[in-house]
């Protein structure tokens, strides 16, 4: 593991949200994007290695909107950057750690993702990220 990439924060109103962020950490460094394939949108300020990610669904059955619905806001993950995230689902496989993810996948901030399940992490999701 090389760092902590971000905190996922997941969010039912990004722009409320971002607004209420952006009075606690500053507007200057933050970073939109949409990620189609896991149906969010993201709103991320930079601190400094480190990214705080808000999270809201664009769809009703991602990921996000079940944690919503479920769980209600807040933090949704953390994100441990690896320099290889599938030698790193190998490695954690073998040391039976549960993984939701079997491979990688595109993630935000131009990134390889994959996530391990929380049942093995003290109830804790993390998500893998690579740099591509």
């Amino acid at each position: 593991m090389k760092k902590i990439s971000h905190l996922g924060i997941a969010v039912k109103d990004l722009a409320a949200s971002e607004a209420l962020f952006s009075k606690l950490l500053g507007d200057e460094h933050v970073h939109h994007e949409i990620v189609e394939d896991q149906g969010v949108s993201i709103a991320s300020f930079k601190i400094g290695e480190s990214i705080i990610e808000l999270t809201a669904p664009t769809r009703d059955d991602s990921a996000i909107a079940k944690f919503i619905a479920k769980r209600g806001e807040g933090i949704h993950h953390l994100a441990l950057e690896v320099d290889d995230v599938k030698s790193e689902l190998e490695r954690l496989k073998k040391e039976g750690i549960g993984l939701i993810d079997e491979s990688p996948k595109e993630g935000a901030h131009d990134m390889l993702i994959a996530f391990l399940h929380p049942k093995s992490t003290n109830g804790v999701l993390i998500e893998l990220c690579q740099k591509k």
